[in-house]
């Protein structure tokens, strides 16, 4: 996989339709005062929102694909490996974290023979703005040697060949099998995994519940890039504080019930104006 991620931000991200009250169009909402944002997370915690209809997800995604045809990840990387690096090192960090140490570490080792031969010294003092690096440090030179001794020096095609590797699991597997091989694998992070449970998209107590569970009810020709739509929506609209949903394209489709849908004309108007 040649070439690096383009990075999105948060600009990228789809911002109100406008007005009209045609079939698919979305409707603005107005998040509700802090104690109702509280009751609808609990009621979303206990998986007590209602269910959503297939045209209901099928309409979600033509909207989210319609406002961002070519979704991509935020990772920089170069090639399957660097992908597979900079995965293992966003765990518990964020990806714009990752994207300030790896430059320099990937003019240095873009393969894993040139990672084995930089050594766990000199790769921790390269990555030690990023959290847990000594262990993370550790991971990936083993990870490099394995993947010298295991499979020629080449990025697995493989789920469990994927996640034998030191510091990988299933998360990072499906990243790197949906980004570099073109699989259509659904990577649940923390922002899916918030997003698939309060607006009842996907209901589960479990990362695994929730990929289960999108992976079902995703329709087919959306399903490659789901993955990129849910995790940037989650990340820049529907965040953990302060969802964003006046700004949501999804809004009036959303089971969480710490919004109010405006219906009117006038709400409309009021909402567009205070956007603009």
């Amino acid at each position: 996989m040649a070439g690096k991620t383009i990075r999105q931000s948060p600009k990228a991200v789809p911002s109100l339709p406008a007005r009209g009250g045609g079939k698919g169009n979305a409707k603005a909402a107005r998040r509700k005062d802090r104690k109702a944002q509280n009751k609808a997370d609990a009621e979303a915690g206990r998986g007590a929102l209602p269910q959503w209809t297939n045209a209901e997800i099928a309409e979600a995604f033509r909207r989210l694909a319609a406002a961002n045809p070519a979704p991509r990840g935020e990772l920089e990387h170069i090639n399957p490996f660097t992908l597979l690096v900079a995965v293992v090192l966003s765990a518990q960090a964020t990806d714009a974290g990752v994207n300030k140490a790896t430059p320099a570490l990937f003019k240095l080792a873009d393969t894993p023979e040139k990672m084995e031969k930089l050594g766990e010294t000199r790769l921790r003092s390269l990555i030690k703005t990023i959290g847990l690096y000594r262990t993370k440090a550790k991971n990936l030179i083993a990870l490099s040697r394995q993947l010298i001794a295991e499979h020629g020096g080449k990025v697995p095609h493989d789920r469990a060949a994927l996640e034998a590797l030191p510091g990988v699991g299933r998360k990072t597997a499906n990243v790197v099998l949906n980004v570099a091989f073109g699989e259509p694998t659904i990577a649940v992070d923390t922002h899916i995994f918030r997003l698939g449970n309060r607006t009842g998209l996907a209901v589960g107590k479990t990362p695994l519940e929730v990929e289960t569970k999108l992976m079902e009810v995703v329709p087919e020709r959306y399903r490659l890039n789901a993955h990129h739509w849910l995790i940037l929506h989650g990340r820049y609209v529907c965040t953990a504080r302060r969802p964003l949903c006046e700004t949501c394209i999804i809004a009036d489709l959303c089971k969480w019930p710490g919004k109010t849908i405006l219906s009117s004309s006038a709400e409309q108007s009021a909402a567009h104006r205070e956007l603009a």
